[in-house]
C-alpha cells in the first residue's frame, strides 16, 4: 500500500511540474471570468430592480460560467500542450494569445456590467474608448 501512495503522489507530483508553467495563464483567466461572473450578476439585479420586477439568483446562469470557466481552462491547457510538444519550434505562443483573448473578452463584459450598475460617466466613457481602440488596431467594428 505504501508503494501504492508513493507512486501515486509522484505521478501527481510529475503533473503538477509539467503543467506549472502554464498556472500564471488559469489564474488569470479564473480570475477574470470571476470578475465577470460577479459583475454581471450585479449588473442583472440592477436591471431588474430598476425594471420594478423581483430579482432571484438563477442557478442556470450560474452553471453556464462554470461551463465557461471549464472550457476555457482546457482550451488554456491544450492550446500550452501543443505550443509546448507538438509545434515547439514555431513558438506560436497560442496559449498566451488565447488567454490574452479570452481575458480581453472578459474586460469587455466587466465594463458593460460596470456601466449597467454604476451608470457612472468614467465607465460609458471608458467603454467607448476601448471600441475606439478595438476598431483602430484590428479594423473590426464589435457589436454594440
Amino acid at each position: 500500500m505504501e508503494s501504492w501512495c508513493r507512486f501515486v503522489s509522484g505521478a501527481a507530483a510529475g503533473l503538477a511540474a509539467v503543467f506549472a508553467p502554464v498556472a500564471p495563464m488559469i489564474v488569470c483567466a479564473m480570475l477574470f471570468i470571476g470578475v465577470d461572473f460577479v459583475t454581471g450578476t450585479a449588473a442583472d439585479r440592477a436591471a431588474t430592480r430598476r425594471a420594478g420586477g423581483t430579482w432571484y439568483f438563477e442557478s442556470r446562469k450560474a452553471w453556464r460560467t462554470v461551463l465557461k470557466l471549464a472550457l476555457t481552462l482546457t482550451a488554456i491547457v491544450m492550446a500550452w500542450l501543443v505550443d509546448r510538444y507538438v509545434l515547439d519550434f514555431l513558438h506560436l505562443n497560442a496559449a498566451r494569445l488565447f488567454t490574452g483573448f479570452t481575458c480581453g473578452v472578459e474586460f469587455w463584459s466587466f465594463l458593460e456590467n460596470a456601466a449597467q450598475i454604476s451608470d457612472a460617466p468614467v465607465f460609458r466613457w471608458l467603454r467607448r474608448y476601448v471600441r475606439q481602440r478595438i476598431v483602430q488596431q484590428t479594423g473590426i467594428e464589435p457589436e454594440p
